[in-house]
């Protein structure tokens, strides 16, 4: 690994640390390097507060030394004024010596305006250093303004026999240790989503209560409107989207987004794209769940499996006809890992 990549790496593992906090920005990581020393570093913590660039360069303690000093970024820096000013303004203007990007921003408003702005002031500009790693970290920014949808990452829990349930009725498959893991994905994750069947079964609250993080936004996909609004989905524990057939209105925390039956899920992924859901953890049943795979409507899926657990019947896990490229043990439960690039 070279020194460029070494301090690209050093801006990923930065911009991590604001996983699931910062929608609808990106995460970004940047490093400021003197003579092989870094001088200072910072991320974006969540959206209205300082950028990265800036946050690394308010850390520098003596200032003089930016115009001999290389800025590292995970993103592109910015170049158009939001809640805050563009970062390639603020590094023209300190005039940095050279400054290192890991990946371009697919974002209208940036998209090499930033990198142009930088270059016109007569400063060395390096790109795509780490580019893979930093469109991986970002994947959620990126599927969401190229694509026009939510980041799709579907999850279940499945007895060794291929099961959801007994009898049709829940049952707990998956074991505490995993259970903490699923409370963490939840929290860096910007949705949640349920069908009518799993909130009637369940009636789940879709809430981060095993880690530490944000709530995500619940949405439930109910089209006649059969989940009663004393369901714990409907409690005011976070903002919650009700996708139906019936109405269209705004009450307090809870927003009912009336989608046509046709084409039902592109009427629903655009929705979410409209309310500007940059990820989405589907979580429903296992009609809903076959239907996103049938459309190859999906990026990531997390499949949990109690090898040991029988049920012998039930409702059948949905299909995946996918490797895992990733398989961890957690006790007695496996979770395995899959991409839809993975596809044979």
């Amino acid at each position: 690994m070279n020194t460029d990549e070494l301090y690209i790496k050093r801006c990923i593992e930065l911009a991590q640390k604001a996983l699931g906090k910062t929608y609808p920005n990106p995460l970004v990581g940047s490093v400021i390097v003197h003579e092989g020393k870094i001088i200072g570093e910072g991320y974006h913590h969540k959206a209205g507060e300082n950028h990265a660039e800036i946050n690394a360069i308010n850390s520098v303690e003596n200032k003089a030394l930016i115009p001999e000093s290389i800025i590292y970024v995970s993103l592109e820096p910015c170049a158009h004024f939001g809640k805050t000013p563009p970062c390639a303004l603020k590094i023209k203007e300190l005039g940095f010596k050279k400054v290192v990007i890991g990946a371009m921003d697919s974002h209208d408003k940036v998209n090499g305006k930033g990198k142009k702005i930088i270059q016109d002031a007569g400063i060395e500009v390096v790109s795509g250093i780490l580019e893979k790693e930093c469109i991986e970290l970002n994947k959620r920014f990126f599927t969401y303004h190229e694509k026009k949808r939510p980041y799709i990452i579907l999850k279940w829990a499945e007895s060794g026999d291929g099961f959801l349930d007994k009898d049709f009725q829940p049952i707990s498959i998956s074991n505490s240790l995993v259970n903490q893991f699923v409370h963490h994905l939840r929290a860096d994750e910007h949705a949640i989503l349920v069908g009518t069947q799993t909130a009637l079964n369940d009636n789940p609250s879709l809430t981060v209560r095993n880690a530490e993080g944000i709530n995500p936004i619940r949405i439930l996909i109910d089209p006649d409107l059969k989940v009663p609004e004393n369901f714990k989905i409907y409690n005011n524990e976070a903002p919650t989207l009700v996708m139906n057939t019936k109405k269209e209105a705004t009450e307090n925390h809870i927003k009912f987004i009336k989608i046509k039956k046709e084409n039902f899920l592109n009427s629903l992924t655009d929705a979410l794209y409209k309310e500007q859901v940059q990820s989405v953890i589907i979580e429903g049943g296992s009609y809903t769940l076959q239907q996103f795979i049938n459309d190859g409507l999906w990026d990531e899926a997390i499949v949990i499996r109690n090898e040991g657990l029988q049920l012998k019947n039930g409702t059948k896990a949905p299909k995946l006809d996918v490797k895992p490229h990733e398989i961890k043990t957690f006790r007695d439960n496996t979770v395995s890992f899959y991409h839809i690039n993975d596809q044979i």
